[in-house]
Order: C-alpha cells, then sequence, then structure tokens
C-alpha cells in the first residue's frame, strides 16, 4: 500500500471511530449503552411526546404600569415645583397595539407662567414622554415611540427569560422557548417529555406578580357595596380588589370580600431577593420571602410610616391575606392564606424565577402523548428502513461490485450524520427524520454520478485506473454544486423556518457535508486500495 493510501485509510479509520463514540460513549453495559444514545440521541415534541404552549404577553400591562409609576413621579415633581393642577389620570391602553398615556388636568391657564413651569418639568423629568394640549388646562402624554417600542421588547424578551427560569427549575430537558412571528409579542413553548403537563401549564399562565398595597378602606361584602360607601366615585389613586382569603378551620365560610386599596403598591415582586415554601406558627403552609436592598429601604419606610394600619398581599390582582401592620419591617415577610403546600411549592417557584412583567393571554395548546411519538419514530425508522433495503438490493444489481462501495459509503454517511446529531445537541425531530431519509437519497445520487463517469471512460477504451481517476475528477464539481444549492435552500430554511423546520435543514446539512466526504473521498480511497492489489490492465467490476 503506497504511503498516500496509508494517510488516507488512517484518516477515514480516525473519523469512524470518532463517529461511534458520538453516538454510544463509552457504555459499559448493554442497558449503558442503550442509555449512552438516548443521552446523545436526544428526540424532539413529535417523537417523545409533551406539550405545546403559544403565550400571548399583553405588552399593555408594562405600559399602563409605566403610565402609573410616571404619574407618581409627575405628581410629586408638580408638587415639589409648586405648580397647581387638578388630577392626573392613566389613558390605559387597552391592547396590545394601544399607546396609552396620561392625562393632566386643572394646570391654570393664568397665570402664563404656571402652564410654562409645567412644560419644563415634562422636559426635564419625563424624558420618555411627549405631550400635546388638550381640553383648555389640560394635557395629555404620551410615550415616544422609540421609549414604546423599548417597553414593548423588553416586556416580551423578560417574559421569555423568565419563563425559561420556571421551565429550568422544573427539571424539563430541552425545552424551546422562543419568540414566535413578528410584532404579535407571542412566545412558543415546546417541553418534550413533560411528566406531569397540567402543573407546568398552570405554572406558565399565572403571572406571579407579587404586590403589596396599604389598605384604604374595607372590608366590604360586595363590589356594590364599596362604590356606594364612596357614592360610586373611588377616590384618586385608589382601586377595589377582591379578597380570596379563606377563613380558619370550623369558621362559617362567606362570601368573598372587597378591599380599597392604594392603586401603587409599595413594593413589587420585582423587588424578590428569594422566596421558599414554609410553615407558620399553626404548621400551616406559607411562602417566605425576603427582599433585594432596596426594596427593604421603601418597605422599611412604608411599614414603618403606617403602623396601625393594614396591608393587602396581593398576586394576580386578587388580595391572598391582609394583616395590620405591628411595627417596621424591612427585608423579610411571608405570605399566608388557606392553600395546599403544592400551592406554596409553586408559588414559591415561580416567585423565585421573577416576575412577568405582563400578563399572559392562552392561545394555543398542543399535547403529543408518547404513544403518538413512538409511531412516528416507528413510521421514521420503517421508512429509512424500506430506503436502505432498496437502495441495498439495487446497487449490486446494477452496479455489481462497485455498488458494495456505494453501500458501505452510505452507511458511514449516516454513522457520521448520527455522531454529528449527538456531538452538537441536536434534538431529532420526525421532519429531521426526513431529512435523513432525504439525504439517503442524495448520498446514492452522489455515487451514480461518479460510477456513470467511471463507466462512459471505460467505455472510450480507459484503462481502470484511468477511468476511475477521470470519473472521479469530473463528476466531483457536479457533486459539489448540488450539494451546495441545496445547503444554501437548507440555510434559509434554518434561518426562517419554526423547531420542526430547523430540525429538517439541520441533519439535511449535516448529511450533505458527510455524503461529500463519504462519495468522494471515502468512496475513491475504496477504489484506489483494489486497484493498488491488482496488476495495471485488470477491469472493474461496475
Amino acid at each position: 500500500m503506497s504511503r498516500n493510501l496509508l494517510q488516507k485509510g488512517i484518516a477515514i479509520a480516525v473519523v469512524v471511530v470518532a463517529s461511534i463514540y458520538g453516538v454510544i460513549g463509552l457504555p459499559t453495559s448493554m442497558s449503558g449503552l442503550r442509555q449512552n444514545m438516548a443521552d446523545r440521541l436526544r428526540l424532539g415534541l413529535d417523537l417523545q411526546g409533551g406539550t405545546h404552549l403559544v403565550l400571548q404577553v399583553m405588552v399593555n400591562d408594562a405600559i399602563n404600569a409605566e403610565a402609573d409609576q410616571t404619574i407618581e413621579r409627575l405628581r410629586t415633581t408638580l408638587q415639589t415645583r409648586e405648580i397647581s393642577f387638578g388630577s392626573i389620570t392613566r389613558i390605559d391602553a387597552t391592547d396590545i397595539y394601544a399607546e396609552g398615556g396620561v392625562e393632566v388636568q386643572g394646570i391654570p391657564l393664568v397665570p402664563v407662567d404656571q402652564r410654562s413651569a409645567f412644560q419644563e418639568a415634562i422636559d426635564e423629568t419625563e424624558l420618555g414622554w411627549t405631550y400635546q394640549r388638550g381640553e383648555p388646562g389640560s394635557y395629555r402624554l404620551r410615550l415616544r415611540p422609540l421609549a414604546l417600542a423599548e417597553i414593548r421588547q423588553q416586556t416580551l424578551n423578560q417574559s421569555v427569560e423568565t419563563i425559561r427560569n420556571r421551565v429550568d427549575s422544573l427539571g424539563v430537558s430541552e425545552p424551546t422557548i422562543q419568540e414566535r412571528g413578528q410584532g404579535e409579542f407571542e412566545i412558543l413553548v415546546q417541553l418534550p417529555g413533560v411528566d406531569d403537563p397540567a402543573r407546568v401549564k398552570e405554572i406558565m399562565q399565572t403571572t406571579a406578580l407579587l404586590e403589596i398595597k396599604r389598605v384604604q378602606a374595607g372590608p366590604y361584602s360586595s363590589r356594590q357595596q364599596a362604590l356606594q360607601a364612596h357614592n360610586g366615585v373611588l377616590p384618586v389613586g385608589t382601586e377595589l380588589i377582591e379578597s380570596v382569603e379563606r377563613p380558619e378551620a370550623g369558621e362559617p365560610l362567606v362570601a368573598n370580600q372587597w378591599y380599597l386599596v392604594s392603586r401603587v403598591p409599595a413594593i413589587t415582586g420585582r423587588e424578590l431577593r428569594n422566596a421558599r415554601p414554609g410553615r407558620d406558627e399553626n404548621n400551616r403552609p406559607e411562602v417566605d420571602f425576603t427582599l433585594s436592598a432596596d426594596g427593604a429601604r421603601r418597605f422599611g419606610e412604608f411599614t414603618e410610616q403606617n403602623i396601625g394600619n393594614m396591608l393587602a398581599v396581593v398576586l394576580d390582582g386578587k388580595i391572598q391575606s391582609v394583616a395590620t401592620i405591628q411595627s417596621r419591617i424591612t427585608d423579610s415577610g411571608r405570605i399566608t392564606g388557606r392553600f395546599s403546600q403544592q400551592w406554596a411549592n409553586n408559588l414559591s417557584l415561580m416567585l423565585r424565577a421573577g416576575a412577568l412583567p405582563a400578563s399572559m393571554q392562552y392561545l394555543e395548546e398542543r399535547t403529543v402523548g408518547p404513544s403518538l411519538g413512538a409511531d412516528s419514530i416507528r413510521a421514521g425508522v420503517l421508512a429509512s428502513a424500506i430506503g436502505l433495503a432498496a437502495v441495498f438490493i439495487f446497487m449490486p444489481i446494477y452496479y455489481r461490485l462497485a455498488g458494495i462501495n456505494a453501500i458501505i459509503a452510505l452507511l458511514l454517511n449516516m454513522l457520521i450524520l448520527m455522531a454529528a446529531l449527538g456531538y452538537v445537541g441536536a434534538t431529532l425531530t420526525l421532519p429531521g427524520i426526513a431529512g435523513i431519509i432525504l439525504t439517503i437519497g442524495m448520498a446514492v445520487d452522489a455515487n451514480v454520478l461518479v460510477f456513470e463517469r467511471i463507466r462512459e471512460e471505460l467505455h472510450a477504451g480507459k484503462t481502470a485506473v484511468s477511468a476511475v481517476e477521470a470519473g472521479f475528477s469530473k463528476a466531483v464539481l457536479t457533486i459539489v454544486d448540488s450539494n451546495v444549492t441545496t445547503v444554501i435552500a437548507a440555510f434559509f430554511l434554518f434561518l426562517f423556518g419554526t423547531g420542526p423546520v430547523k430540525g429538517f435543514a439541520v441533519t439535511l446539512t449535516i448529511g450533505l457535508a458527510a455524503n461529500m466526504f463519504t462519495a468522494v473521498f471515502v468512496s475513491r480511497f475504496m477504489f484506489d486500495y483494489l486497484l493498488s492489489r491488482q496488476p495495471r490492465q485488470a477491469a472493474i467490476s461496475i
């Protein structure tokens, strides 16, 4: 064997060994072999079952929250600068495309300096807002387009990250969590192989927005009673919230009560540093939480100024518990109520993962059972086996011994493809299996191009060595051209496609790269090796 052939043989052997390791690793037993293969060849949602969710982020909640914070800052600024005004109210952003805003009424038309001072206050302190005059003595503030787009995108990004943190805390393997579509503020969540989809969906759809607010009045037996107590008009900066507290064991069951609370919370879940489930003095489930340094400072000031007053712990717009402030509270607190230990565990997980900046609207759900995934695997494997069997039968009959060459190259192509999927940690889906089947066809096509070119050279009277040399050198450009154009198409499928389409593009691209190696390099090596062991004028079986 020549030195050149020896070097090629060593290179091929290295690739084979590396590919085998990429598929099965270093198993110590038969069960270890199966486990290694399962760990390396991850299955997607459509193959192992799981949950598919599409959630829409209600970004208008974040816009309304920004407006509330602006109202508080603006009220403080105007009072500090001694600028007279009547009221400051929020213009609700009612859907994800609405801009919302803030309306300030009662700015004096005379003297003029009051109006100018107000405009200066806006220009100096509220840089993200623009204003225009409305009715006499009133102004409407709206977020600048750039600030509005930034709030929406940050809300979407934070929601994706928070959901990812929650899923990671649950230990779901290989989840898909990403933005879906353009401008719809939707999140695609795919959770392959989940053991408890009901719990995951509950956690995914719960915002877990914690707010601690001062109770202004109440309780009331109904919303109507609360409105009647204030002549149908709530005081500025307040809102009515329903309480979902349950009575102690043995106490009579009463209808949910309502409280009048401040609209702006003293602190929110965004100031949380940690949350964990615990037990209260009566051994009932509770959630203990600690606050960040800034949250502890503000909560300490709030509780110190409101000793003797009541505060409400509000979770997702419902009051979980109401308590009287006995003393200054700084960096820790607890959420108590009549709930189960599982509920406390879930709430702690959601709070640790971070509060979602906006509520979620549930758009789509699909649950794929493991039996359906198993059927897909069987169908895909059967299709691949039939394709391989057809190739194994046809190639030796039509191309004789050269057909065996093509079969060996094809098997090595499949081995390299599966090893590459294992090394890069790709997830195999049903479209991915389709990409593998297509790769089988294209791999055989490359061999057919080479073999037909070799036959033409032999019919032209060339020797076997010259025919093989000319066959590979003339066919390789055609093979490269067809593979490169297909890879370009696969690139755009990966760039613009969704998860399953990307899986198809990945397997097809890896298969084509392996095809270039096996059809041109490995197949040529086998021809050269056989010819090197025969007389120069010997014929080849093709």
